[in-house]
């Protein structure tokens, strides 16, 4: 191969090329082929002139293209070895293909303008400035030859500062050669830049094609430069390059570039006196021509409205920056003009183009000085009418029911996408909404009572959008024209109605029209779930009102207790399930008697024995209510039994109110919480269910699922007087700290430790169902009870919930479902009484006889057996207290990515309980006796046990597939524990473990900036702390691939022997040490087999000039420092 001619070998690898190439190859060929290719680029000692013959204009596009990859892969790889003749000679002949190598600029392909750009700057990269110091004015010259010319000298600039600023591709003193010398011609650079866009959009307006692609050209390469460039080179001259820009948003074929070069130039930071000059662009002049690009209703591109509206944003935002800040910037003359233009793109049909506004609509309405603007005032009333219409849920893209369709369609792959868009974009109008009614609350409010209004006098328009079960009993359905309109609605007044109440003294609210408005509510009826789910919102929101007129506090009670929670009453269908709105809208009533009775219980007191009799009715039909319902209002009353203030009145409220639930608990029938085999025959999960048939036991489940609901709502809730005086005059102090801190007691202490028995025997029993012996005894109908719940499944997996109509079926549950659901709730609801019980009992809790050993034999027990994501709520407690074929393969596959998942957010957990967790307090004494605080070595030995168990944990989860655990540990926790045993004595091979668990982690996440560099900090520290006791550190270190010797001796002297040692400044040190560990750092997939490129540098271009040693003390022409404090009276 070596021998044959040029020419032979050319149409060798045409051929090779060709086959390659052609679709037709089979696989053996083609790899035949590419391997031949591959060969000829790394061996064949003639590249260069096979390179040049191929890349001929002769040759086809495809053959030409693999020609100039070989000369690029020539100076990439081969440079350095090249003598200095060879290179002169390629880089002639690459220049030579620039003036003449190429097709016209219309005709040419643009994968081949794209390899000769790559080429040029390649040899740059290695040549320039000081081997190459006429390459600027040798690009200068060949833009005079033609248009395609040009085109590839905008390329070569572009890509070259691409690879030096951008993407940083070559090493540190090439880049700072090249970064400087760019520098320094950046005015000439510019110029030359803005003279070729002039010229070229001249001869384009005169109709010629080729110009308009130099124009695109040139604009591109701007971009290139104007992100990081000098902000005067941006302002230079009257600001012509920002004039230029805006005068080529009307031109249609250059507007999307200009748009994006202006885009960037607004969006620069910098000084606020840099940036001052960017406030021309709301002069007459460029407002106009923004204006103008604007304003046609017919959709000329798309892309380019969206570019548009992001200048109008960093125009605003850096308006924001200015305006009121130390540089001396009035409010635009024009400022309403671009507002107007602002609000156009907010009143857009894009719901896309309707959202790139509201950060900045945000921003001018909490603007210290803007938001008193009166044009800023005016634009808020008109941005909250345009509100009206944006928190409208329309635009689906499988829709056609709004304009809005067609825009989404280009802007989201499925309507799951764009439901979550939609609800990050009312956040941000709610936001907005909030910003702007901190200046104008009662015009806020006035449109919100009008739109309330008009909703409520509005027939309920159910559409054609409900499912059959919806549309045939006259409801609703998520998405038809009434239920989004009572949302938006709903939303809006939520958002309105709460800045009212922060930021309108209590003689100017506008109480009578409230209380209108509350009683419209109150006395509007409707039997659709989704709609009454919106009145309930809009109650709450009003509900501040009534604390002005309080004779309608029982109007509102009897609106949301009574009629909501009857609301099974009113159902079309008795007999199927109810429907999910329908249990939303119930669940929501709970939520909004729970928020009423948090926020205002002292108000409500005076309602408490109506809201009593009430829950007792309600309670009185076992069946009318679910029992996370009758928990809500059981919360709903302890929170308000907090104003009684009276330590025996509201300890006997609690025990009338638990007195069902605890003779039921305490009963002989709960016996069955003691054996594992008796509560599952309790449950029914021993038994054949078939579907369609009752399930006797269902009764069993329920009646202990309102026992742990209510034994959780009440420790949740019952509390003492925050007030101190109060709590003793109410009896709740039983006594004081030494330090004089008062012992609180709470009422409901007696009833909740009297129940505690029972309930740790059904943790003990529910972790021991998961032993095998155990396991055995769930009947098939049951034997998946314990796996992970679907709505849990789809958490952990990050699956979006179906968004379309899920509202309007009836909810059936299988059997299996229901029994999955029971256990899962019933678990953590029992860890959250414990992770409750301390936090409400106190002392009370703490002070339990045998209260340790209770919980290690119940929450702790057989652990071994208990799945990941039953561990989770235990966790989760104690940081509370701390601070077909192919269908049955996909599943394996999902339950594989579920399992691997959860192992990942439990270890996380478990790490997040070290990281917080009180075992190392600062000070804290381990030992009994003289010896010094965290020695572990005087520890008990379960305690050590325990403590080494944690670090092993810590250490060996540094190599766990999982970056953020990585981070959080070697930054937060394996120091931390360390640092605590350095001072024992350690095993040697302990030492190197616990070390070498740091340079694996290095191994497996080094490549990650981020871990890498809490690695290195942990490695450094551990290394620097134990290697003067324990040699074997470096026989560690010797291991590591390619490392220095030298250096690590040296490091180690400074290490070990201090005072001889050149003293290093810390920084130096931290780098030395990550070069001798730099060995162990992996390298992510995609950088493992990828040939490395090797940049020489070039000899310095500025040399720094050595400074004279001199005492600075000693006398010189300007005087002696001496001199400066010498006592004189001269000059005082």
């Amino acid at each position: 191969v070596m021998g044959e001619p040029v020419s032979e070998m050319c149409d060798h690898l045409i051929k090779a090329v060709n086959v390659m190439m052609d679709a037709e190859s089979s696989q053996i060929y083609r790899l035949e082929a590419l391997k031949f290719c591959e060969e000829f680029k790394e061996k064949c000692p003639f590249c260069v002139p096979c390179g040049l013959q191929l890349a001929d204009k002769a040759q086809t596009a495809v053959v030409r293209h693999f020609g100039l990859q070989i000369l690029e892969h020539v100076i990439k790889f081969r440079w350095n070895n090249m003598p200095q003749q060879e290179k002169v000679q390629l880089k002639n002949c690459a220049m030579g293909l620039l003036s003449s190598g190429t097709y016209p600029i219309l005709e040419e392909e643009s994968h081949i303008k794209d390899v000769l750009a790559r080429i040029i700057v390649e040899m740059i990269k290695r040549e320039w400035p000081q081997h190459w110091p006429d390459m600027l004015k040798e690009m200068e010259a060949l833009t005079s030859i033609g248009e395609a010319q040009t085109e590839l000298v905008m390329m070569i600039l572009l890509r070259l500062a691409e690879d030096v600023i951008t993407f940083q591709t070559l090493p540190a003193q090439r880049r700072r050669d090249i970064q400087q010398t760019l520098t320094q011609n950046m005015e000439s650079i510019f110029s030359f830049l803005l003279t070729i866009l002039q010229l070229h959009v001249d001869e384009y307006r005169k109709l010629a094609k080729a110009h308009c692609r130099v124009g695109v050209a040139a604009l591109s390469t701007l971009a290139g430069y104007i992100d990081w460039v000098a902000l005067a080179h941006l302002t230079n001259d009257n600001c012509r390059l920002l004039e230029m820009l805006c005068l080529l948003l009307s031109e249609t074929e250059l507007q999307l570039e200009a748009a994006e070069c202006l885009l960037i130039a607004i969006s620069r930071k910098g000084k606020l006196d840099d940036r001052k000059p960017l406030m021309v662009l709301f002069d007459d002049v460029a407002m106009h021509y923004i204006l103008s690009a604007a304003q046609p209703v017919v959709e000329r591109h798309y892309i380019f409205l969206k570019r548009l509206c992001q200048v109008l944003c960093s125009l605003g935002s850096q308006l924001c920056f200015l305006v009121g800040s130390g540089v001396e910037v009035d409010v635009p003359a024009n400022l309403s003009k671009y507002t107007e233009a602002f609000l156009a793109f907010t009143t857009h049909p894009s719901q896309f183009l309707r959202s790139s506004t509201q950060i900045t609509w945000g921003t001018l309405f909490r603007h210290e000085i803007l938001s008193k603007d009166p044009v800023i005032i005016q634009m808020m009333i008109k941005y909250f009418r345009a509100t009206m219409t944006n928190l409208v849920k329309t635009g689906f893209p499988s829709r056609n029911d709004s304009p809005s369709c067609e825009y989404s369609r280009h802007d989201f792959d499925s309507d799951e996408d764009f439901n979550s868009f939609f609800n990050s974009f009312r956040a941000q109008q709610g936001e907005a909404v909030r910003n702007a009614c901190r200046v104008v609350p009662l015009e806020g409010f006035q449109i919100a009572a009008e739109w309330l209004q008009y909703q409520i006098s509005t027939p309920i328009d159910i559409g054609t959008t409900g499912s059959g079960k919806g549309g045939s009993c006259g409801l609703c359905s998520i998405l038809s024209p009434s239920a989004v309109q009572w949302d938006a609605m709903t939303f809006f007044t939520e958002s309105v109605v709460g800045q009212l109440f922060k930021n309108v003294e209590v003689e100017k609210l506008p109480v009578d029209q409230g209380i209108e408005l509350l009683q419209a509510v109150l006395n509007y009826n409707t039997q659709d779930p989704l709609i009454l789910s919106c009145v309930l919102t809009n109650l709450s929101s009003l509900f501040p009102f009534v604390t002005h007129r309080p004779h309608f506090l029982p109007q509102v009670l009897y609106k949301v207790n009574t009629q909501t929670l009857n609301f099974v009453k009113l159902e079309p269908c008795h007999c199927a399930p109810r429907t999910r709105a329908v249990k939303n809208v119930r669940r929501h009533a709970c939520s909004s008697i729970i928020k009423m009775s948090r926020d205002y219980p002292w108000f409500i007191l005076p309602c408490f024995d109506i809201l009593y009799n009430q829950v007792k009715k309600l309670f009185s039909n076992e069946a009318l209510l679910t029992q996370m319902e009758k928990c809500a209002l059981i919360e709903a009353l302890v929170l308000i039994s907090n104003q009684f203030k009276d330590y025996t009145k509201q300890k006997a409220f609690l025990e009338e109110l638990m007195a069902t639930v605890a003779a039921r608990w305490t009963s002989d029938e709960m016996r069955v919480l003691l054996e594992p085999a008796l509560f599952l025959a309790f449950v029914g999960a021993d038994q054949l269910m078939a579907e369609g048939t009752d399930h006797t036991t269902g009764i069993n489940r329920s009646r202990l699922s309102f026992c742990v609901y209510t034994i959780l709502g009440v420790v949740k809730r019952a509390r003492w007087p925050a007030d101190l005086e109060e709590a003793k005059a109410g009896g709740f102090v039983a006594g004081y700290t030494p330090s004089g801190a008062p012992i609180y007691r709470n009422p409901c202490t007696p009833q909740v430790l009297a129940l505690l028995p029972n309930l740790l025997a059904l943790i003990r029993t529910h972790n021991n169902l998961f032993l095998p012996e155990n396991m055995c005894r769930l009947s098939e109908t049951f034997s998946r009870a314990y796996e992970v719940i679907e709505v849990e499944r789809k958490v952990v997996l990050g699956l979006t919930q179906p968004v379309l109509d899920i509202y309007d079926s009836p909810v059936y549950k299988t059997h299996l479902e229901r029994m999955q659901g029971f256990f899962c709730t019933l678990y953590d609801n029992c860890y959250h009484i414990l992770g409750n019980a301390g936090l409400s009992l106190h002392q009370d809790f703490y002070t339990i006889e045998g209260l340790a050993e209770q919980i290690v034999g119940s929450a702790l027990i057989s652990l071994d057996n208990v799945p990941d994501h039953r561990l989770r709520p235990m966790l989760h407690i104690l940081l509370m207290e701390d601070d077909e074929d192919e269908a049955c393969e996909e599943n394996q596959v999902t339950q594989e990515m579920l399992e691997e998942q959860l192992v990942r957010l439990v270890t996380r957990e478990v790490l997040d309980l070290l990281s917080k967790s009180r075992l190392w307090d600062k000070g804290r004494k381990w030992d009994v006796g003289t010896s010094t605080p965290g020695s572990v070595t005087e520890l008990s030995l379960p305690l050590q046990d325990i403590y080494m168990t944690l670090l092993t944990i810590s250490f060996t989860s540094l190599s766990w597939k999982d970056t953020s655990n990585c981070h959080r540990t070697a930054s937060m926790v394996c120091w931390t524990l360390l640092r605590q045993v350095v001072g024992g004595n350690l095993l040697p091979e302990a030492v190197t473990w616990f070390y070498a668990s740091v340079l694996k982690g290095l191994q497996m996440h080094g490549q990650h900036e981020v871990c890498n560099s809490a690695l290195t900090q942990l490695a450094l520290i551990i290394y620097d702390n134990l290697r003067p006791r324990y040699m074997e550190l470096r026989s560690v270190m010797t291991q590591i691939p390619s490392i220095n010797l030298e250096a690590l001796d040296q490091y180690d002297q400074r290490l070990l022997e201090p005072s001889s040692a050149q003293k290093v400044g810390e920084k130096k040190r931290k780098d030395q040490f990550k070069k001798l560990i730099a060995g162990t750092v992996g390298k992510d997939l995609g950088q493992q087999f990828k040939k490395e490129v090797h940049i020489r540098n070039l000899p310095s271009l500025f040399k720094k000039p050595k400074l004279e040693k001199r005492d600075i003390v000693e006398p010189s022409e300007t005087g002696s420092l001496a001199a400066l404090f010498s006592p004189t009276q001269d000059d005082i």
